[in-house]
């Protein structure tokens, strides 16, 4: 992937004021607030698994909305955390476990015909692990008779090394609450009944397999999301790695705000889906939740350069800040940069209104020859690829030296992308 070039930490601070002790404390705050994001996205997908417990148990379409219910709500917290991924190698490496996309679905469960039985790309493209205890992957056989944690995890996400091989994870939970999403850029999202979860009267067949699939993926995610809070804590390896350094540290803040906002957000998630008008390319694909989860990826980088989250008992964490370092430098760049992540949140804003007030998904507003619903996203885009421009102008008054953020052809190279 193309990177576009940036400037970033690599020496120390020249000013006194920027010193030690303050830039120690921004660490540090950066560093609880990743805990406290974290645990919440603990204590919401604990929610979700209470919920799909009971979904299990009582497959009901009003369990099956409260599973959808706790997905959503799941997601808040976890968005927000996304800003941690650049910049910090035990987070990035991690991430695939619980947030990969696009996915496969045919690998995991039943899909409409129009989906086609084989691809080039991925020989598990229609595997359907639900309704096929063994299957046969690049000439080996694959045993999948017993559904658990370890069969997901470990021999069937990325299998083969193929990214779209998503078997863990939101998106897996995802596509088994709600089921494909058949209606293109035209109104709806994905409509499965609960009773695919009725091993009683089962809609489709594989219920039994269907519901072990969905509490093995609803419970590996809560291994992994406390598996990273602990990494926070204050012994854990991903808190220790941001304070052994002062410089390497205020990197990876600046890194997870760059990267963030133009390569990944800017760029994967948005440019590109609206280059193609596809509904593929939308990050909550089968839940139409796309517009939240732009917004809250946006709010996290709003965050962490303003030192402050609100978690999700309402309770708000301030302290020392990336921006009260910058101010200290450049009242100029700072409040630049403070106006820029205001003018991208209110541009997600308007994509959630759009979506929640207008009725318009998000997959409808990327649609070719929605003019409007195309202009609304190009604006949080360009709001992204401005802001993007202001970190750099933040960088810059503090004497930094240059790395490269990531970057994405659907923003570098557009004509690259339909190569």
């Amino acid at each position: 992937m193309k990177k576009l070039s940036v400037l970033i930490a690599m020496a120390l601070l020249q000013s006194p004021a920027l010193a030690g002790s303050h830039k120690q404390a921004v660490l540090e705050h950066y560093a609880d607030l990743a805990q406290a994001v974290y645990e919440d996205s603990l204590i919401t997908a604990k929610t979700l698994q209470e919920t799909v417990n009971a979904l299990i148990a009582e497959p009901t379409e009003a369990n099956l909305q409260a599973a959808r219910t706790a997905w959503k709500a799941a997601r808040v917290p976890y968005q927000q955390s996304e800003v941690y991924r650049f910049g910090n190698a035990i987070v990035d490496d991690w991430e695939g476990k619980v947030n990969a996309w696009p996915l496969d679905e045919g690998l995991i469960d039943y899909v409409d015909a129009g989906y086609g039985e084989n691809s080039e790309e991925n020989p598990a493209y229609s595997a359907n692990v639900i309704a096929n205890e063994k299957f046969v992957f690049s000439g080996q056989d694959v045993d999948a008779s017993e559904i658990t944690k370890e069969l997901l995890a470990e021999a069937l996400h990325e299998l083969g090394g193929v990214e779209a091989n998503v078997a863990t994870g939101y998106h897996a939970i995802e596509f088994l609450l709600w089921g494909q999403d058949l209606n293109g850029t035209s109104p709806g999202h994905g409509e499965r009944k609960a009773s695919d979860f009725d091993t009683e009267s089962c809609s489709v067949g594989n219920c039994d397999r269907r519901s072990a699939y969905l509490r093995a993926a609803t419970d590996l995610l809560v291994d992994d999301l406390a598996w990273m809070t602990a990494q926070w804590a204050e012994d854990g390896a991903a808190r220790e790695s941001v304070m052994a350094d002062v410089n390497g540290g205020l990197i990876a803040i600046v890194t997870g705000m760059g990267s963030l906002s133009y390569g990944e957000l800017a760029g994967e998630r948005m440019q590109l889906g609206l280059l193609l008008h596809d509904p593929e390319e939308e990050h909550d694909c089968f839940s139409d939740n796309t517009h939240y989860s732009h917004y809250y990826d946006a709010l996290g980088i709003r965050n962490i350069y303003l030192g402050e989250y609100t978690r999700v008992d309402g309770g708000v964490i301030k302290g020392p800040s990336l921006s009260s370092l910058v101010a200290k430098a450049s009242a100029e760049a700072d409040t630049a940069l403070k106006a820029g992540l205001d003018a991208t949140m209110a541009a997600m804003s308007e994509l959630v209104k759009r979506a929640t007030e207008d009725g318009e998904a998000y997959d409808q507003m990327i649609g070719e020859g929605n003019n409007a619903g195309n202009a609304q996203v190009q604006k949080a885009i360009d709001s992204l690829t401005a802001q993007t421009e202001k970190i750099n102008a933040v960088v810059a008054a503090l004497k930094l030296e240059p790395i490269e953020f990531e970057g994405s052809d659907s923003l570098d190279d557009p004509d690259a992308v339909f190569e």
